[in-house]
C-alpha cells in the first residue's frame, strides 16, 4: 500500500533500524557515569552529536537532543525570549508556521508579550520586505520555517536571516521538513529539527543554539544536554536519528531530483484529469516530495477515506477532516481553496508505478465523492448550463428552509438576483463543501451583473467562497454580518 504522508512521518530508514538495534545492546547505560558501560554510552552519544552537527552545519557543543521536534521548538522559543528579555518582548512569526510555533506565540502573548504574524503570498512564502518590516527596536526573537509542512513552499530563510542579523534580532529556524534534504543557509541563530521527518525514530528532536546567542533555559534543568533537555537521554533513538540523517543526506541529491520529477508529474496532470482543481504552493521554490491540491465540491474527509480504501495514505488540510471544523491555518493564510484538500508527500524510495496508479485512481474517486453529495458535474461550463432550470427551485427551497423571511432589500428567490435584490441561499448549519455547492447550483439562474447572497456559519466558507469566485471568474463582493454566521455576496460576471 503506497504511503504518501512522509511530511507527517517518514518511514524508518533501514540505517536507522540497524543503528537502533545495535545501540540497544551497546548504549543502554548512563553516559554520565565513569565506568566502562557509561564510557561506551558516552562515546556513542558524542559520536551521534558530531554526526548531527556536521549535517546541520554547526559545532557539536551548540547542538542538544530533545524529546521531540515540538519540544525543541518550545524550548528554543522560550529560552531565546527569556535570554533577551532586556531587549524587548516582541516576537515575530510567519502566518504559516507549524502549530508548535503558533502555540508558543499564544502563550507568550497571554503572558504579556507582543506577537506579529507576517502574512504570506498566495504561494505560501513570506516576502523579505514584509518580514524585515516587522522587525522593531523591541524585537526579542524572530521565527521562520525553512519550508512549509502542508504545501512544501520553501521560505527565503537566508535573506530573512540577513535582515534579522542587521537588526540585531536572532532568528530561530524550524527546519523539521527540510533538514533531511540539506543544511539551512544563512546566518540563523537557532534551529530546530525532528528525526521522524527524515526517517529517524520518533521521539528525538534537535535544538541548535549558536555561540553568542543569549539563551536562558526555562523550568527545572539538570546537567544533561546543556540544561536544555532534562532527563536521561534516549541514547538508542538518538544514535539511530543521527545515523539516518547522515544516510538520507548521502542519498538526498539523487532522490530529490527523482521525487521532484514525480511531484511535478502530479502537479501537471491532476488539473487535466480532475475538473475544478487548484494546485497550491510555489511551483519552483518547494520541497521535492510535496504536492498539494484542493478539489471543489468535495468533502475532504470522505475523499481521504476513499483514497485509503483505494490503497493510498494521504493527508489533508480541509476543515471537514478537522475536529474543529476550521480550515488549515496555512491554507487560510494563503487565501486558497481548502475544501477537498489533498497533500501528497512522497517518502524517499517511492516507486514511479505507485504515482502512476494514484493518478489513474484519483479522477474516479473524486467523481464518486462529488456524485455522492450532489455536486455539479461537467467542469467549468457546468455551472451556467446545468444550473439553469433547477437553480431557482434550489434557491427557493433553501430560503424556505431557513424559517425566516428574506432580509430587507432581498428579492424573492425566483427573482434571480436582478434589480429586485440578491438571490439568497441559506446554507446555515451545513458544512464544507455544501455552501459552495449550493452557490454553484444557483449562479446560472442569476443574470450577468446580478448577485447571490450566501448565508453560512461554516468557517470554511470564508475561505472557499472567495476561492470559488476566483476559480470561476466571478466577483466576490465581500462579507456582511448576519443574525447567524455571515453573509457572503457574489456577483455574476459571466
Amino acid at each position: 500500500m503506497p504511503y504518501f504522508d512522509a511530511a507527517s512521518a517518514a518511514p524508518l530508514h533501514p540505517v536507522a533500524r540497524q543503528a537502533l538495534l545495535a545501540a540497544l545492546d551497546e548504549g543502554w547505560a548512563d553516559p554520565a557515569r565513569l565506568y566502562r558501560e557509561g564510557r561506551r554510552a558516552r562515546l556513542l552519544l558524542d559520536a551521534a552529536r558530531e554526526t548531527a552537527a556536521d549535517a546541520v552545519g554547526c559545532r557539536p557543543d551548540e547542538l542538544s537532543f530533545t524529546a521531540s521536534g515540538t519540544r525543541a521548538v518550545h524550548t528554543g522559543i522560550e529560552g531565546a525570549l527569556a535570554g533577551r528579555r532586556r531587549a524587548g518582548r516582541h516576537l515575530i512569526v510567519s502566518a504559516v508556521e507549524h502549530s508548535s510555533v503558533l502555540h508558543s506565540a499564544e502563550v507568550w502573548e497571554a503572558a504579556g508579550g507582543t506577537v506579529t504574524q507576517v502574512p504570506v503570498e498566495r504561494s505560501g512564502a513570506v516576502t523579505v520586505a514584509a518580514y524585515a518590516g516587522a522587525l522593531r527596536a523591541d524585537s526579542a526573537l524572530a521565527v521562520l520555517q525553512s519550508a512549509n509542512h502542508e504545501v512544501g513552499t520553501a521560505q527565503p530563510v537566508a535573506e530573512v536571516a540577513e535582515a534579522c542579523r542587521a537588526a540585531g534580532v536572532p532568528l530561530l529556524v524550524d527546519a523539521a521538513q527540510s533538514l533531511g534534504w540539506g543544511p539551512v543557509a544563512g546566518p540563523w541563530s537557532l534551529l530546530a529539527g525532528s528525526a521522524h521527518k527524515w526517517g529517524g525514530p520518533p521521539g528525538v528532536g534537535l535544538l541548535v543554539v549558536r555561540k553568542g546567542v543569549r539563551f536562558a533555559p526555562r523550568g527545572p534543568v539538570d546537567e544533561r544536554e546543556s540544561g536544555r533537555a532534562a532527563g536521561f537521554e534516549n541514547l538508542p533513538a538518538i544514535v539511530a536519528a543521527a545515523a539516518s540523517l547522515r544516510a538520507v543526506r548521502a542519498e538526498a541529491a539523487a532522490e530529490a531530483a527523482r521525487l521532484r520529477e514525480l511531484t511535478e508529474r502530479i502537479r501537471a496532470r491532476v488539473p487535466g484529469a480532475v475538473p475544478d482543481v487548484e494546485v497550491v504552493g510555489d511551483p519552483e521554490r518547494r520541497l521535492p516530495g510535496i504536492v498539494t491540491f484542493s478539489c471543489l465540491y468535495v468533502d475532504g474527509e470522505t475523499l481521504l477515506h476513499e483514497l485509503d480504501r483505494a490503497g493510498f495514505s494521504v493527508s489533508s488540510g480541509s476543515s471537514c477532516t478537522s475536529s474543529t471544523l476550521t480550515p488549515s491555518h496555512v491554507l487560510k493564510a494563503m487565501g486558497v481553496l481548502s475544501e477537498g484538500n489533498v497533500r501528497v508527500s512522497l517518502p524517499p524510495g517511492t516507486a514511479e508505478e505507485d504515482v502512476e496508479r494514484f493518478l489513474d485512481v484519483l479522477p474516479g474517486v473524486v467523481a464518486q465523492v462529488r456524485e455522492r453529495i450532489g455536486a455539479p458535474t461537467g467542469g467549468a461550463g457546468a455551472v451556467s448550463s446545468a444550473a439553469g432550470a433547477a437553480s431557482s427551485e434550489v434557491a427557493s427551497s433553501e430560503v424556505a428552509s431557513s424559517g425566516a423571511a428574506p432580509e430587507a432589500g432581498a428579492a424573492p428567490s425566483g427573482a434571480g438576483g436582478g434589480a429586485g435584490g440578491p438571490l439568497v441561499v441559506d446554507a446555515l448549519g451545513r458544512r464544507c463543501p455544501i455552501p459552495v455547492i449550493e452557490l454553484a447550483k444557483v449562479i446560472g439562474a442569476v443574470p450577468v451583473g446580478g448577485t447571490v447572497r450566501v448565508l453560512s456559519d461554516d468557517e470554511a466558507a470564508r475561505l472557499d467562497i472567495p476561492a470559488w469566485c476566483e476559480m470561476r471568474g466571478q466577483e466576490y463582493v465581500g462579507e456582511e454580518p448576519a443574525d447567524r454566521g455571515a453573509a457572503y455576496l457574489v456577483r455574476r460576471l459571466s
